[in-house]
């Protein structure tokens, strides 16, 4: 990623692609884990009734909103950091052998 441009780019699409995915994945698996304890609730997840499915879907949604907001992170860690200068393949000051 040598242009700023295409840095940017970058980091947008991915906070569009993984980050707002991320966040919806993050709050639904936190409610469903939630719900998941309330005595009496009426839980419906993926056709069961069962309260340790919806805190196993919970939990598992809330480790893939987790890596979902991890890439747009390292992807703006590596767009907006300051770019090293290029260094040369040989140092001018090297006398030859011989």
């Amino acid at each position: 990623m040598n242009n700023k441009n295409t840095r940017m780019i970058a980091l947008v699409a991915a906070v569009l692609l993984c980050g707002c995915p991320g966040l919806l994945a993050l709050c639904w698996g936190s409610l469903a884990a939630v719900v998941s304890f309330m005595p009496g609730a009426d839980i419906n997840i993926g056709g069961s009734s069962e309260p340790a499915a919806a805190l196993s879907s919970g939990l598992g949604s809330v480790c893939l909103g987790i890596l979902f907001l991890a890439v747009p992170v390292a992807v703006g860690f590596f767009a907006l950091r300051k770019q090293p200068d290029a260094v040369q393949d040989t140092p001018n000051d090297v006398q030859p052998l011989g």
